[in-house]
């Protein structure tokens, strides 16, 4: 079994004190952990994607957390709710405002998703003699959701215990922008478009909001010091994302491209 968890709280407090408790929640598991960039949901999005494409058959739980409270985050009493669904035998654990959930979406991965009140699941936990007392109002109030609940949650869910939840409608998961989801150490930019998007064949001319870009079917057939559009590593099984490249050099660097930039 393995548990992966995507999350924004990153630094190395933080990674060891999430990685600690699942390893304590679900001691059979491999687990590890993805940090994206602050509140970003889109750099979550497509991990999301990518996890359970390297999951293959695997058993296992995602957890994904970019849960600002600024912004959008302050039409919740204590940030973006959690919610989850289950996909083959796998269970997906997420914050479910803004773009968390829109690549998933997109792939036509979530069947049912269930959006949970905190309060609520921990007060039945409670009650069943599943969760402690004593850390209840801590759990409650905690700035730290993804350390004090998500884990959790999570581990109820993948049991098959009774969550108190509510159906929310995928209709309320925004569609996937067409933008920028990574940046990896080479500086080839991974994007939310899928190759029929746009109408992706060798040699046809991309226009985006940053230059025309050439299509190749390899990275390798980008000239030396070229850019270009190639069909990428990253996305689910047969899917895969379009990546823009130059070849021997960070494109990121070259067109001034990060995540959440929008190219069309």
């Amino acid at each position: 079994m393995f548990v992966t968890i995507i999350t924004d709280c990153r630094d190395s407090n933080e990674t060891a004190r999430q990685t600690t408790r699942s390893s304590v929640l679900f001691p059979n598991a491999n687990i590890s952990l993805i940090g994206v960039g602050n509140f970003n949901e889109i750099e979550a999005s497509g991990n999301l994607i990518d996890t359970l494409d390297g999951a293959t058959g695997g058993d296992g739980v995602i957890m994904v957390n970019a849960a600002p409270r600024h912004g959008s985050g302050k039409n919740y009493p204590n940030g973006t709710p959690f919610g989850y669904f289950k996909y083959a035998n796998k269970t997906i654990v997420a914050t479910v405002a803004g773009q968390t959930l829109s690549l998933a979406k997109k792939f036509g991965l979530i069947d049912k998703l269930y959006v949970t009140d905190l309060p609520t699941v921990i007060d039945a936990f409670v009650k069943k003699g599943k969760f402690e007392e004593d850390a209840q109002r801590r759990t409650v109030l905690t700035q730290f959701r993804s350390f004090e609940y998500m884990p959790f949650l999570a581990k109820w869910v993948h049991e098959g215990e009774d969550v108190p939840s509510e159906i929310m409608s995928l209709d309320d998961i925004p569609e996937a922008p067409k933008t920028v989801w990574w940046v990896d150490n080479f500086g080839n930019v991974k994007t939310t478009l899928l190759p029929d998007e746009i109408g992706f064949e060798a040699g046809k001319q991309i226009v985006t909001k940053f230059g025309t870009f050439t299509c190749y079917n390899r990275l390798k057939d980008v000239p030396e010091g070229g850019h270009g559009m190639t069909i990428g590593s990253s996305g689910y099984q047969n899917k895969r994302f379009i990546e823009i490249t130059v070849q021997g050099k960070s494109a990121a660097k070259e067109f001034n491209l990060r995540s959440g930039v929008e190219l069309m």
